[in-house]
């Protein structure tokens, strides 16, 4: 009678851990969808406006800041749309990367007791966060009819800004659901250096005071500049951005995605133990 094989597992001959995380992914993809949805349901769950708040959310603040900044900016032509059409971008990128931390925070006690891609949680977040960000645009687009901003060609362009931005927030919060393990007061701290940095991005403020600031070097050297003025010539300059401001953008989207995606899955096998 002839005896059945025996499985083994040789770990020495274990994929990359960047290539297995990735299979895994696919092969869970079922599992990131269920997420994304868990991800949604939670947010608006306890509010009694629903998915309506991640509409009146951004709008609210353009009111407040436009109240306080379009007199100041008076130079500024429709204001409201020349900040919302950074500060959606702003939005997503913040309020995402926070959530990625805290999806990693959320997911430990599962991480112990059955195998889940690590990453899954991280994209799940960043898949909600995209879908936040498309029902965030309806007020934006409510405003320009309102105000009478012309909806140019180049809107449709939206989409692939949207993917590049995606991509990069992708990246911060792969590196900083890598780091907030190890470190967990990186949550506390976060928020002190998103402050910080939306005040060096042109979000409120017209580009062209950046530029009196350390010779422009402010917005050279800030990468999220480069991606949200992406969102604002679309939007709200009605261009088409060159190929070499598409292809700076998507430099840094990539190489952020590249590094996270490689340190986050350097470690993956000890978050369940570290966090």
């Amino acid at each position: 009678m002839q005896q059945s094989k025996k499985q083994i597992y040789d770990s020495t001959k274990r994929k990359h851990p960047a290539i297995e995380e990735l299979l895994a992914l696919f092969q869970y993809k079922d599992l990131i969808m269920q997420l994304t949805r868990r991800n949604i349901i939670t947010r608006y769950k306890r509010s009694a406006l629903g998915i309506a708040w991640t509409m009146l959310n951004p709008l609210g603040t353009m009111i407040v800041m436009s109240v306080v900044f379009s007199r100041v900016f008076n130079r500024t032509e429709a204001y409201p749309v020349y900040l919302l059409s950074a500060l959606l971008g702003w939005q997503f990128f913040s309020q995402t990367t926070s959530g990625c931390m805290n999806s990693m925070l959320w997911g430990s006690g599962l991480f112990q007791r059955s195998y889940l891609p690590k990453a899954g949680f991280v994209v799940s977040t960043v898949f909600s966060g995209i879908i936040n960000l498309l029902f965030s645009l309806v007020p934006l687009f409510l405003i320009m009819a309102i105000i009478h901003v012309p909806f140019r060609l180049s809107l449709i362009a939206l989409p692939l800004v949207i993917l590049i931005l995606a991509g990069f927030t992708l990246g911060i919060g792969l590196l900083l659901s890598s780091y907030v393990v190890i470190f967990p007061d990186l949550s506390e701290m976060y928020p002190v250096l998103l402050t910080a940095w939306m005040y060096m991005t042109p979000i409120m403020f017209p580009e062209d005071i950046y530029l009196d600031i350390l010779g422009g070097w402010i917005l050279k050297l800030n990468p999220l500049y480069h991606i949200l003025r992406l969102f604002r010539m679309v939007i709200y300059d009605g261009v088409f951005p060159t190929s070499d401001q598409w292809l700076i953008a998507t430099a840094i989207s990539v190489i952020t995605i590249f590094i996270g995606w490689m340190v986050f899955t350097k470690q993956a096998d000890q978050y369940g133990y570290r966090v």
